[in-house]
């Protein structure tokens, strides 16, 4: 289970050091990671076991959801992580997002988010302002 934030800089090529605490999954799982947009703005990254899962589901969506198909699925790009951790994120993927050099990678259970960091920052201050105690009654803390 993935969790947590972690502020990143990609490197002139475009590639992301995984943080040390991550990688020992990521190379359980095969050191294979699928990457691709997600409708918020951001990137998913996946180890390739949870990608199977996740990309199976996104299949048997219904035909009234080609947009899903075409946003998860046709954007799909399989990396694989370097001997010092690093993945490559092609450059269609950095420029779908907005993504230049520093970037957030927030763990997220079974996957990871990649954001750029102004954005993700932007967006976060604008959920926090509507995170108001009415807002959040139905959840159980």
């Amino acid at each position: 289970m993935f969790q947590g934030a972690s502020s990143l800089s990609l490197d002139a090529k475009g590639r992301l050091s995984i943080p040390t605490r991550h990688r020992d999954a990521l190379v359980q799982a095969g050191g294979s990671i699928t990457i691709t947009r997600h409708p918020h703005g951001c990137l998913m990254v996946f180890p390739r076991d949870e990608w199977e899962v996740f990309s199976s589901n996104i299949a048997k969506l219904p035909l009234d959801a080609q947009w899903y198909k075409r946003m998860f699925l046709g954007n799909a790009m399989e990396v694989e992580m370097d001997a010092t951790g690093r993945v490559l994120v092609s450059p269609e993927l950095r420029a779908a997002v907005g993504i230049t050099k520093e970037a957030i990678l927030m763990g997220m259970g079974s996957h990871f988010e990649l954001w750029d960091k102004a954005t993700y920052e932007a967006k976060e201050a604008e959920a926090l302002e509507k995170m108001t105690p009415e807002a959040l009654k139905d959840f159980a803390f």
